[in-house]
């Protein structure tokens, strides 16, 4: 009868140690850090639409860059293109700050920076065409543009 409490008795602190060691092992992974495998991720989906009419841009670039927490943008990065109704969507996007680009032939630059916080966004990016271009030629007396050069060769006003 010895030998039955002795094996019961080993298998009483087996159980006993394997269950501090299991508790240890999942304390220890409770406190790490998560991986990028292992964060939450997102389904993204953007329409791109004129600003002055509503209409869809087909065909535009939409760059997504990951953003850390010192607002620096991490290497790397997504490009997606839009359909000819101006959506394009990427699902595992992981939550946190995502830089959106989007270019467009004809308008100009978009970005801004978006927090994904939910399991599905839609963003929807309204582009503007150019503004008029400015120059230092404008703006001259009777209609004509006076070049740099033209000025350096006329005589400095004199003094009344």
């Amino acid at each position: 009868m010895n030998m039955v409490n002795r094996r019961k008795s080993m298998v009483v602190r087996g159980t006993a140690v394997l269950l501090v060691v299991l508790a240890v092992a999942l304390a220890a992974d409770a406190g790490r850090k998560k991986t990028k495998d292992e964060l939450p991720t997102a389904e993204v989906s953007f329409v791109v639409l004129k600003d002055d009419n509503g209409k869809p841009v087909r065909n535009a670039g939409v760059v997504l860059h990951l953003v850390d927490e010192k607002d620096k943008q991490e290497r790397g990065g997504l490009e997606l293109k839009t359909d000819q109704d101006g959506k394009c969507s990427m699902d595992g996007i992981p939550y946190g700050k995502v830089r959106v680009q989007v270019l467009a032939s004809g308008f100009q630059t978009y970005g801004e920076d978006y927090d994904v916080t939910q399991p599905t966004m839609a963003i929807t990016i309204k582009m503007k065409r150019p503004g008029e271009m400015y120059s230092i030629y404008n703006g001259q007396p009777s209609g004509e543009s006076q070049k740099p050069e033209d000025s350096a060769k006329s005589p400095p006003p004199q003094p009344k």
